[in-house]
């Protein structure tokens, strides 16, 4: 860029202006502009000017030479106080988001706050963050935010206080949320998938909501329980946390009932769960709703008839790849089948139900059970050598058995025998690769009944996405309503993902390819107007930038080419 003196010969006399000339990779040459217009020469004479041009021609001169030096400085100066990266990745979730016109609602219940920043693009601006760099909070806004096109105007003490509002109110938010996604990408509860999971604090002591529990990753430090349904189609449409030292087969019939009355859903809706929620007051409550049930059952608690049925060859089918490779056997059978329940008065209550019952044997899933079992048989056998502790045991003590024993090996309080317990060995052996599944839809196949059951993948996935991609865990913040904020955060982090994925791209990407690309897609600034692309090329991004006919494989990006990235519609 360098600056000239322009004399325009005109009827009224010569007029001057001060013009900059720069470079422009689009034309691919020099681009004039005026910098400023001076007038004409007679006029500036009346002003007391004597020589016009020559006065204008030291200012020209004045002005290349604060240009070069400044240039210098550049040049010389190797460390600066902003990074000139920038995380543009986020704009596919900033198009969703922006299109559901959640932003006026949201407004309208800031109205109730005292707040001096907006909500909505403080909930907006975690989220893009989350997806770009997951980090904790304060990081979040020192190091991600600035890197970010989307302008913070909020303070990092507003940022908490916002964090603590919207865990207060994170149904309603949700539900604000699922009332515009409705309209615009229709949710099917025809059939809805249900699990849990639970994250961990690194604190020592628990309080009301961060209790001791089982944890997923078998840690001891204290743990929430977090819900999640998803639709027929995967999409996320409820979650709900609870304290870690609570049952999960509760929550299963909190969140629907919740789902339900706020989202006025009353058709009937085949609840698909894993076997850890399967109890007889949830399927209960889901006939008593009026809705169904799909849930996987533990073949080792069945009585003895029913898993002689399980083991029996009798019936089973193959199910073949296109290779005519085995990949299960199914069989299925309907009768009355009794559940035990206890009744709002604590009594104790036997009911019996129709439903199908269907059967599967899975090769792979034997050969990969029986190589655990094998594993946890020679862990007890080494212990039960050296002598250990029973707390030492963990989950292979169910191959052992305990008694107690005096010098002369009679029972006694004095010693612990240990001995391998062969029977177990051969019932878990015989067991494994065989799944039961038990459901209120009498009409549906066998494999539609498998293949309906096994969409519930999606959810681990999704606990996947919060826990790894999205680094929800563990968690360092100490409030119940900031935790439950942040894990709104995550939680609408993969809604929008999942929105993406499924409406927008038709489930043609995995999770990992299109979170890959939040995370990767990044640009840094070369000049006022020009920024170059570091992102490694892959087949996601240049498919991505055909769908989207955006330039996100050039290495050279301008300044309005980013801003339409940001204000693309899909």
């Amino acid at each position: 860029m360098a600056y000239f003196l322009k004399k325009s010969n005109l009827k009224k006399g010569t007029y001057l202006q001060i013009y900059e000339s720069f470079y422009d990779p689009q034309r691919k040459g020099s681009v004039h502009h005026s910098y400023k217009a001076l007038g004409y020469v007679h006029e500036l004479m009346d002003k007391g000017i004597d020589d016009p041009i020559s006065f204008y021609k030291d200012e020209v001169d004045r002005l290349n030479r604060q240009r070069n030096e400044q240039l210098k400085k550049d040049k010389e100066r190797q460390i600066s106080d902003e990074t000139p990266e920038r995380l543009p990745g986020y704009f596919p979730l900033k198009n969703i988001n922006e299109s559901l016109g959640v932003k006026k609602y949201l407004d309208l219940m800031q109205t109730a706050t005292d707040f001096h920043f907006n909500v909505f693009s403080m909930i907006s601006s975690l989220i893009y963050a989350r997806a770009a760099c997951p980090c904790s909070k304060s990081r979040t806004f020192e190091d991600i935010l600035p890197k970010l096109f989307e302008p913070c105007h909020f303070s990092l003490n507003q940022l908490y206080s916002g964090l603590e509002y919207i865990g207060s109110e994170y149904e309603k938010i949700i539900e604000i949320y699922n009332h515009q996604i409705s309209h615009k990408y229709p949710f099917d509860t025809s059939r809805t998938y249900f699990d849990c999971t639970n994250f961990y604090f690194e604190i020592d002591r628990e309080d009301d909501f961060r209790r001791k529990g089982p944890s997923k990753e078998n840690r001891k430090d204290p743990i929430i329980g977090l819900g999640l349904l998803l639709d027929a189609h995967q999409i996320p449409v409820g979650m709900k946390l609870y304290p870690g030292n609570e049952s999960e087969k509760p929550v299963l019939r909190k969140v629907i009932d919740d789902l339900k009355s706020r989202n006025n859903i009353s058709g009937r809706t085949i609840q698909v769960a894993d076997k850890g929620l399967n109890c007889a007051e949830n399927i209960l409550h889901a006939l008593r709703s009026g809705d169904g049930y799909l849930f996987s059952k533990s073949v080792k608690q069945l009585p003895g008839t029913e898993q002689t049925w399980v083991r029996l060859e009798n019936d089973y089918r193959d199910v073949r790849n296109k290779k005519g490779e085995l990949l299960y056997q199914i069989k299925e059978c309907v009768d009355d089948f009794p559940y035990e329940y206890t009744d709002d008065h604590g009594q104790k209550k036997t009911i019996r139900l129709k439903e199908k019952r269907v059967a599967t044997f899975n090769p792979q899933l034997a050969k990969k059970q029986k190589a655990e079992i094998s594993r946890q048989v020679e862990k007890a056998k080494s212990l039960k050598a050296s002598q250990a502790k029973k707390s030492e045991y963990g989950d292979c003590a169910k191959y052992v058995t305990f008694q107690a024993v005096d010098e002369k090996g009679k029972k006694s309080e004095d010693k612990i025998m240990v001995t391998i317990n062969e029977k177990a060995i051969e019932k878990a052996l015989s067991l494994a690769g065989y799944n039961l599944l038990v459901t209120s839809e009498i009409h549906m196949s066998d494999t539609e009944v498998y293949s309906t059951y096994h969409n519930l993948w999606r959810i681990e996935e999704s606990f996947r996405i919060m826990k790894s991609q999205l680094d929800a865990r563990p968690v360092y913040l100490q409030k119940e309503d900031t935790i439950t904020g942040h894990f709104l955060i995550c939680y609408l982090t993969v809604l929008l993902t999942r929105l993406l994925q499924f409406k927008i791209l038709g489930n043609s990407y995995c999770s990992e390819d299109i979170l890959g690309f939040f995370k990767q897609f990044k640009v840094a600034r070369v000049s006022e107007r020009k920024y170059i692309n570091l992102t490694k090329s892959s087949t996601f991004i240049k498919e991505f930038a055909g769908i989207t006919r955006l330039p996100l494989t050039s290495y050279f990006l301008t300044e309005s080419q980013i801003k339409k990235m940001l204000s693309h519609r899909f």
